[in-house]
Order: C-alpha cells, then structure tokens, then sequence
C-alpha cells in the first residue's frame, strides 16, 4: 500500500443520465483513489451514484466527455485499445454483483469457469482448459462449495449463489475486487459469512472497492468515504460511532 501511484482512482468524474429530456447528474466530480492492497468501502443511500461509480471504475461505463476519466496503475482506462480494456475487464478486475448474474442454464462450476473462457480465444482455450478446471475447483472449495459444483443456480441459496459469483470473479486471480452491495440480498448471518470470505482475500493481498448503504457492513474495509448527491465526502474511520445504516 505504500506505492505512490495509486492502483485504481477516479479522477473528477462525472456521469449524467436522460431520461427522457431531463439530464440527472448522478456523479458530480468523484475523486476516490485505492491503493494496493487497499480494502475500500463506498458508503451511500439509494441513488447517492455508488454503483454507477463502480461500474465507472470497472469499466463497465464510461464518464461523461470531459468529465474526468478512470486510471488504472496510473494509465487513463478510456485511451485503451478495444482488446486492452477488454483485458482490463476480464483479467485486471474482479466484478461481484448484488444479484449475482450467474446464467441459469450453466451448473456452478460452469459459471465459475465463464470468465477464463472468455479470457482466451475458443479454439486455445482447451490446451488450458484442465488448469482453469482445477483453480475453479480450489476456488470453490474454499468458498465451501465443492459439494455443490454440478448444481444449477435455481438449487441453491442466496448466500450460495454469492459465493459462486465471487468465486467467478477471482478466476483469474484480478488486481481488484470490485462489490457491488454484496450482502445486500443476504440475512445478517449469511452476509457475514460472505464478509468473512472478502476479508480472507483480502489478508491475501486482494484489493477491493465494496460499496454499501450499511455501515456495519462498511466497518470491514481499511477506509471508509461517504457518497453524497455525487460527490465524496472526507474519509470515515471504520470504528467511528455512527448509525449502522445510512
């Protein structure tokens, strides 16, 4: 975390939608940088921009012309080749959903296989196919889900299908984790559960951007910003006192 280059940041970033003739200014200047190793906790009520910001970040969207821009290791993710951000998207970052996206006709361990498929032209993909079995497997298993790789999505729990999906996006093994209200769907035991397999990652050296509306949940990152009507506030203390919810 001491390298001065920071990993991942957005750079006054700015993102408006329309709907219909009305412009909404969801981002308003956003300035968030995360450093190696960092685990970072994006709080936020409903409609503050923080999944926007993610999506920004994982780049999933795009700012608005002229309204700032994503850097990855320093680099501007916008000026990439079409094949470069697709690398970014797929190898450098690890995108967890809150309503997991797991595809219902694939078991799990198909699922989890689908990034390193993309990742390598279809016709190379078999000389590398087994290894790539063999991570999704060991990925699986330390989420506690060995017995459950030959399920489908619908034959599992919610807390289940999460720990799917973030097995999926550890495939292969990206730079950030990037959460998207992670444990939003889940009760308080088994959102723990899932908080608990984040951390593990973490301690590996994982880093992550998590954003949430829960400030209990927050408490699990090394720093903690408030997102409000699209700009970031000064960084929190993780063990602050303050209200558990937004």
């Amino acid at each position: 975390m001491a390298d001065a280059t920071p990993l991942l940041s957005a750079c006054g970033v700015r993102k408006t939608y329309s709907f219909g003739a009305v412009p909404v200014e969801v981002l308003r200047g956003v300035d968030l940088s995360v450093a190696q190793g960092e685990w970072v906790a994006v709080l936020g009520s409903s409609g503050s921009g923080k999944s926007t910001l993610l999506h920004l970040m994982g780049g999933l969207d795009q700012p608005d012309r002229g309204g700032g821009e994503i850097r990855y290791r320093g680099a501007p993710i916008a000026t990439t080749h079409g094949s470069r951000l697709d690398h970014y998207r797929n190898r450098d970052i690890g995108f967890v959903f809150q309503f997991y996206h797991l595809l219902p006709e694939l078991n799990v361990l198909e699922n989890v296989l689908l990034p390193a498929m993309v990742g390598h032209w279809l016709g190379k993909f078999p000389r590398r196919a087994g290894e790539a079995r063999d991570s999704a497997r060991a990925l699986l298993e330390s989420c506690g889900l060995a017995h459950r790789i030959h399920h489908r999505p619908a034959q599992l729990s919610g807390g289940e299908r999460q720990r799917v999906a973030i097995a999926r996006a550890l495939v292969n093994s990206p730079q950030v984790l990037l959460a998207d209200e992670p444990t939003g769907n889940l009760d308080v035991k088994t959102g723990e559960g899932i908080l608990d397999l984040l951390s593990e990652r973490h301690a590996r050296g994982l880093s992550l951007v998590m954003v949430t509306h829960d400030r209990a949940v927050a408490a699990r990152a090394d720093r903690i910003v408030r997102l409000t009507d699209g700009r970031v506030e000064a960084p929190l203390s993780p063990t602050a006192d303050s209200p558990t919810t937004l």
